[in-house]
């Protein structure tokens, strides 16, 4: 059981998608809003306030960068996992064994097919708490087809028990 959860990506792990260029449009517009607008006004009050400005502005647009950076969906033997978080205590992995899956879907527009930033589903057959949902994920339509063939396979195979 240990190693079904380990807290990094299993070296016979299949690497599948990560977050989308999407997932840091948010990031981008809060860098402009921080050292666009607010750094300029705290140069006005003092050069020590705006010192403190840029310092707490640049450690959390690094830490929403690193962070968005950090969502990885692989794949091995045992099932479907999600690995993210770059802080000690936020680390970890959560995921879907392929004999509790039931389907991995994404959610097709417009906008998706436009940006290749899709929504992604991974299911659980027996409870709603415990399947993947993942919003701007780059590869997730090719990522969705990968799954659900590697799921149909086992299947036939009996590997499923």
């Amino acid at each position: 059981m240990e190693e079904d959860n380990a807290t990094h990506i299993a070296s016979h792990g299949t690497p599948l998608c990560g977050k989308a260029w999407t997932a840091y449009v948010g990031t981008v517009l809060l860098a402009l809003i921080l050292f666009g607008a607010l750094l300029p006004l705290a140069f006005k009050w003092t050069e020590l306030a705006a010192a403190g400005v840029l310092l707490v502005s640049a450690l959390l647009v690094g830490y929403r960068v690193l962070l968005i950076r950090s969502y990885q969906l692989y794949y091995d033997d045992v099932g479907v996992w999600l690995y993210h978080g770059i802080l000690p205590w936020a680390k970890g992995v959560a995921g879907v064994k392929w004999r509790d899956m039931d389907e991995a879907t994404f959610v097709p527009s417009f906008w998706s097919w436009l940006s290749r930033s899709y929504t992604i589903r991974i299911g659980h057959r027996f409870t709603k708490d415990s399947e993947i949902l993942l919003s701007q994920m780059a590869k997730g339509k090719d990522a969705v087809g990968v799954l659900n063939a590697r799921h149909q396979e086992l299947i036939r195979t009996n590997a499923l028990l």
